[in-house]
């Protein structure tokens, strides 16, 4: 197990409240808007075995907002890395920048070495410092490349494609990537300020849902008795984001071109910083064909929720003379829009936002009832698990499986006062403290909601459940033992925790020996989604798919107050990040380590 700086780690703007350098001055990265440099909108192509990716401070502007970006060789997004599998791959990392660098692969198989965490697989690559990145390409699929540092959600992000060895079991006519993101002329360390003095403050819809929004006279005063907001749904919204699709935003009038029959690919990632978009071409369907990078069954659908930091490939057949590509935010408070156009110059309608979502009883995490109380405990056995168990399977907390326990259903929890804080029933290797302000008391598993808002459409919208592997999974033991983590926070405080501890809290990495199956179960002590990334590996949901076809994942949504599983091969060495890919989230604390060692006695 390699040692964590957690000095250094801290220093490159990940884990407690003041690693975003708040008592600092103004970042430099702010001289590249007042110099004149302006970032080019979209990605040029870089292909090859060895490329070089230079970063820069620059100006950004879209509509009639200026600002701050952070560029790799002069665009926002970054350059599209097109690459082959089988092929060896040698990137030189240039900093022009002011502020000190990574590359993180995002959903790449590389050695942990290479797998760009400053502080944790690296250092961060300083100004005026050159790094080269070197390993073999394993796998094929849609993917993107991002830094993990305070440069992420200023522009150093773009997308990977990777084309594969073998033909696909699908066949299109045109290839477009769609880049999702969101910016603003506000720095990073402002926003993290804000967010700290109040977790609200973003939330502008706060100020009219008790007018607008359909409640009764008691679920209102029950939101007030909890002290919370049915609207709290983005820490950032639309009134402070432009959200962009390769770079430009909805006044930017970004076109993607077809002739008429064609199959159109179009490879969705979502490199925001903190937002889920949900996705929707009206009047024409989409063919779900990838996840994360991994081929599917087909699933054809209306509407998608992308996390962050997930990828979803679709194809369709525009069959009129333009169609709009909506990118809505999960709050609505503002879109990403692009054109797909039979000419330059067509355009179809954009449809208005949507009414915002309101949280319900089920993001509380008193919504039903599960399989086994989020408190129990016990060894390292799964006594009574069958092979291949499905989405109803959500048992255990602790590190055990044994005989499956039916959890009582909230008491009162539809009437009388209801207690959001009821610690005691969290396990005690969860640290109850100020970092935690509400409790799921009764988390069930949600792989079949298709996401705040979408679950009472007209349409059709896909959900976990409907995802199943294209071909069978390389490793069909079953697991020896579940983890259970839980997912904390103090939305009033901004407090992000994974078991009520910070990552500068955590004094010993999750641990795994090499080769391991494990099923991981997340449980989401929260009111918010949260998108949990694992480092290095995929993961198989276990979502009630066929043995052997649970989908390959390398991020995951745990919905509020809910919970969720996934089966886990450790087979990559080495010590991963695994966090919560809300910027935000991620740092202030919802990070943690993964160390997957050598069994005792076998290859190191």
């Amino acid at each position: 197990m390699v040692a964590i700086n957690r000095r250094k780690f801290i220093g490159s703007g990940v884990g407690g409240a003041g690693l975003l350098g708040l008592a600092s001055a103004m970042p430099a990265w702010a001289r590249g808007a007042l110099d004149g440099t302006v970032a080019r909108k979209g990605s040029d192509v870089l292909s090859g075995e060895h490329l070089t990716m230079t970063v820069a401070d620059t100006g950004f502007t879209t509509g009639s907002r200026i600002g701050a970006g952070v560029a790799v060789n002069g665009t926002i997004p970054g350059p599209l890395v097109r690459l082959r599998e089988g092929q060896n791959l040698t990137v030189d990392l240039v900093n022009q920048a002011h502020e000190g660098t990574s590359i993180h692969w995002h959903g790449m198989l590389v050695p942990f070495l290479m797998d760009g965490v400053p502080g944790v697989s690296m250092a961060a690559v300083e100004p005026g410092e050159t790094f080269r990145y070197e390993f073999p390409i394993r796998q094929s699929g849609t993917y993107w490349w991002h830094a993990h540092t305070l440069q992420e959600p200023l522009g150093h992000y773009g997308p990977l494609i990777i084309d594969p060895i073998e033909p696909e079991p699908y066949e299109y006519d045109r290839d477009y990537v769609v880049m999702l993101s969101d910016w603003t002329t506000m720095s990073p360390h402002t926003i993290m300020d804000k967010l700290k003095v109040g977790g609200g403050y973003f939330n502008y819809n706060q100020t009219t849902w008790t007018d607008d929004y359909e409640l009764s006279g008691e679920e209102r005063r029950m939101w007030a008795r909890m002290r919370m907001m049915p609207t709290d749904i983005s820490d950032v919204s639309g009134a402070t984001y432009t959200y962009l699709i390769n770079g430009h935003g909805p006044a930017d009038d970004l076109e993607y071109l077809f002739n008429s029959g064609e199959r159109v690919r179009l490879r969705f990632i979502n490199g925001a910083a903190m937002t889920y978009f949900n996705i929707r071409i009206p009047g024409l369907p989409m063919t779900v064909v990838q996840a994360d990078g991994q081929n599917i069954q087909p699933v054809e659908t209306d509407e998608f929720q992308i996390g962050v930091a997930e990828t979803y490939d679709v194809i369709i057949e525009p069959n009129g003379e333009a169609h709009t590509i909506v990118a809505e935010s999960i709050d609505r408070s503002g879109m990403g829009v692009a054109t797909l156009a039979s000419r330059p110059g067509a355009r179809a309608g954009v449809p208005a936002l949507r009414m915002p979502p309101v949280l319900t009883m089920t993001d509380m995490g008193i919504g039903g009832m599960d399989h086994g109380s989020a408190g129990s405990a016990g060894g390292d056995t799964m006594e009574g698990m069958g092979h291949g168990s499905g989405a109803g399977s959500d048992v255990g907390g602790g590190d055990a499986m044994g005989g499956m326990d039916h959890g009582s259903e909230a008491a009162g929890a539809m009437g009388g006062t209801m207690n959001m804080r009821d610690t005691s029933v969290l396990p005690p290797n969860v640290v109850v403290g100020p970092g935690i302000d509400s409790v799921a008391s009764n988390p069930i598993d949600r792989m079949d909601f298709p996401g705040l808002g979408l679950d009472d459409v007209d349409h059709r919208v896909l959900d976990y459940s409907q995802l199943v592997a294209a071909t069978p999974n390389s490793d069909n033991r079953r697991p020896s033992r579940m983890k259970t983590i839980h997912l904390t926070g103090n939305m009033e405080r901004y407090m992000w925790s994974f078991d009520g501890k910070k990552f500068d809290e955590i004094t010993e990495p999750i641990q795994f020996a090499y080769n391991e199956r494990v099923r991981v179960k997340l449980i989401n002590n929260t009111m918010m989604v949260h998108p949990i990334h694992l480092h290095g590996h995929f993961f198989e949901l276990v979502n009630g798919a066929p043995d052997g076809r649970q989908p390959l994942k390398h991020t995951l949504n745990v919905q509020p107050g809910g919970s969720a599983q996934f089966d886990l091969t450790a087979d990559e060495r080495g010590d991963w990040a695994f966090h919560c890919h809300l910027f935000y989230h991620m740092h202030t604390g919802m990070f943690q380590v993964v160390t997957v060692r050598p069994l005792e006695g076998g290859d190191a």
